[in-house]
């Protein structure tokens, strides 16, 4: 489990967030959502000490993640960011090796090679193992950027906005990719801003308004007309069909 404890960042003299005291509990995806600029990926990035905080603290099953070694956290804890910059001649299979690299300093062997595999498998990379990143769609980077998450097998996987530049049926198994990881013990957060898809995939919801938390809790109560309505300031339905709930705006 992840928590954060009065978590407070500032960038220049604009504060981001303030005081979030959230949890992202192991064994479920929480979606991380709220409107424009309300704070989430920098609360992700926080989460994965990728920016420093002004005051506040991380817990990892509570150990505070500041007391972590470098090579420690980073067997425990993968992210994924929207803004991460990748040399455009590298070629897929290299990109995906580079997630082993805490647990191989550079020399994977063969049942690194085994999971580089199955990260590129369960993403559909295999027929594009050799092409180089600049040659292919952006979703399909996309899918490369996140097998490389994923074959670094930490403990707990952040990915913000993980379904960005995908289409439908790649973003349906990147949603199924994260519930596996999840029932593997994994803590999985994602930053979404379709909460349709929020509804039907995650199990756990964590909403953020101008840097705050708003409210925090299991995926049934949070996905509701009026706990929509009141974080975006606009008016949304949310209706059943089939058993699963869709999010519609007026």
């Amino acid at each position: 489990m992840i928590e954060t404890s009065d978590l407070s960042v500032k960038i220049g003299e604009t504060t981001i967030l303030n005081a979030v005291n959230a949890s992202f509990p192991t064994g479920v995806v929480t979606a991380l959502v709220g409107p424009n600029g309300a704070g989430k990926s920098t609360l992700l990035a926080a989460v994965g000490r990728l920016l420093p905080w002004e005051r506040g603290e991380v817990l990892l099953d509570g150990a505070p993640v500041a007391d972590m070694g470098h090579r420690e956290f980073a067997l425990k804890t993968a992210i994924l960011r929207q803004d991460q910059h990748i040399a455009p001649r590298l070629r897929v299979r290299d990109l995906v090796t580079f997630g082993r690299f805490p647990h191989t300093w550079g020399r994977p062997g063969r049942e690194d090679e085994r999971i580089v595999d199955e990260a590129m498998a369960r993403l559909e990379l295999e027929t594009l193992s050799s092409r180089f990143l600049d040659t292919l769609s952006g979703g399909q980077r996309q899918r490369a950027r996140i097998a490389m998450a994923l074959a670094q097998a930490t403990d707990v996987l952040l990915l913000d906005e993980p379904l960005n530049a995908l289409d439908v049926n790649h973003a349906r198994g990147v949603m199924h990719i994260a519930k596996e990881e999840a029932a593997k013990g994994r803590t999985v957060v994602l930053v979404l801003h379709d909460l349709s898809v929020a509804a039907v995939h995650a199990d756990h919801i964590v909403a953020l308004r101008n840097g705050n938390l708003f409210a925090q809790g299991p995926v049934r109560q949070m996905i509701s007309t009026d706990m929509l309505s009141r974080l975006y300031e606009a008016p949304i339905d949310v209706i059943e069909y089939d058993g699963r709930r869709i999010v519609l705006t007026h």
